[in-house]
């Protein structure tokens, strides 16, 4: 049996927005502020650069896709070009990463459902924890039925999560373009503010660039698109501008509702921000977030698809490679599932994030080597995209 090619340019756009838009712009935004001083402009920039970044890198990263189209291509890429070494540990550092971002999302997830019942205080480390691992394990079976479900699965969350954005983008700039002059005092002072230094910049980078995380989905699962050399850069090139605009949106909404103390000082700031807009309904804005960030399965897709890539390129046991009979490497999904268990006991949610910022980081330049080594010694391969 082998992978068959499945995802068409709607599905390739749904993965690439419920991966982007994940736990990121729920959690990040505290990091990126707590890092920046507080300071709103040079925070807002920091969100602008991370977007401009993430978009020359899923452009290059695009080029492999396309050259490439086959499953894990990176790692196939990495494999071909720098040796056997290189992508041998370029798989294990992927392995933790997407290991460690899975345990960051289901205890965000956890977090906001837990919160409304515990109004006024934090809530306990212990029934949070329990929670993440039931559905760090319920996303786990999910994955084991198939690319078909999990893709029908992924198009309503997503159409959820962007629901959310959406009403949290409009509610909060509302009363700014009205004039409502409390709102507008919040942006007032904003240049006083204290400017970071250099090491602070660099931790607001990682902690931005973890939101924009994902955009290589569509370069791992090359292998299951029906016609990679057409729809992948688009859909990079579309998604993460929208993808961009939205989280701005948002940032500046949260900004106008609350004051910066308020956003670093909050468990789930989704939840705080509603507290002060429509405390009434604070339970569904609860629930809407957890059910949209509760369908995205996408980093059990494609690290289990690396995975199999791995498997059959004989640097990793042969049971990796085994399908299912739904087309699915049910061991591989079973294996990120145990390892993301052990971390999201032990583990913080900032922690979590530095430490998938660095080695996303790590990655990203092993690629971009990579590409220049490629076009210098093989420059007369074909390439659909370049």
């Amino acid at each position: 049996m082998q992978l068959s090619r499945e995802i068409g340019f709607f599905h390739g756009n749904i993965f690439l927005l419920s991966i982007m838009i994940g736990s990121g712009i729920f959690v990040s935004l505290k990091g990126v502020l707590k890092y920046s001083s507080l300071n709103i402009p040079v925070s807002l920039s920091i969100w602008a650069a991370c977007a401009l970044l993430n978009m020359i890198t899923a452009l290059c990263h695009a080029e492999l896709g396309t050259t490439f189209p086959r499953s894990g291509a990176p790692y196939y890429f990495l494999k071909r070009s720098l040796g056997s070494s290189v992508a041998f540990l370029s798989l294990w550092i992927k392995l933790f990463a997407f290991s460690l971002g899975i345990g960051a999302l289901n205890l965000l997830i956890s977090s906001y459902i837990i919160r409304p019942f515990y109004a006024g205080c934090p809530a306990p480390e212990l029934p949070k924890k329990c929670l993440a691992l039931t559905m760090l394990w319920s996303l786990g079976i999910l994955n084991a039925q198939g690319m078909v479900t999990v893709a029908w699965f992924q198009t309503i969350s997503t159409l959820v999560k962007m629901a959310v954005l959406c009403f949290i983008s409009i509610t909060g700039i509302a009363p700014l373009v009205t004039g409502k002059k409390e709102n507008l005092a919040r942006f007032e002072n904003a240049l006083d503010a204290e400017f970071p230094n250099a090491s602070q910049v660099a931790e607001a980078l990682l902690q931005g660039f973890f939101a924009y995380s994902g955009s290589s989905i569509l370069i791992n699962l090359a292998g299951r698109d029906k016609n990679p050399a057409k729809n992948i850069p688009k859909s990079l090139i579309t998604t993460i501008s929208g993808v961009t605009v939205i989280y701005l949106l948002v940032n500046i909404s949260y900004l106008a509702v609350l004051t910066p103390k308020e956003i670093i000082s909050s468990d789930s700031v989704a939840v705080t921000w509603m507290d002060k807009v429509f405390p009434s309904i604070q339970w569904i804005i609860s629930l809407g977030i957890s059910t949209s960030l509760f369908g995205n399965t996408c980093s059990i897709l494609v690290i289990s698809r690396i995975f199999y890539t791995a498997s059959q390129e004989r640097q990793l046991p042969l049971i990796y490679a085994m399908l299912s009979n739904h087309l699915c490497p049910a061991v591989a999904v079973i294996q990120i599932v145990l390892l993301s268990s052990f971390i999201i006991i032990p583990s913080g949610l900032i922690n979590l994030i530095r430490y998938v910022g660095l080695m996303g980081w790590t990655i990203s330049g092993l690629q971009m080597i990579d590409l220049l080594k490629l076009r210098y010694q093989d420059s007369n391969l074909h390439r659909p995209y370049k």
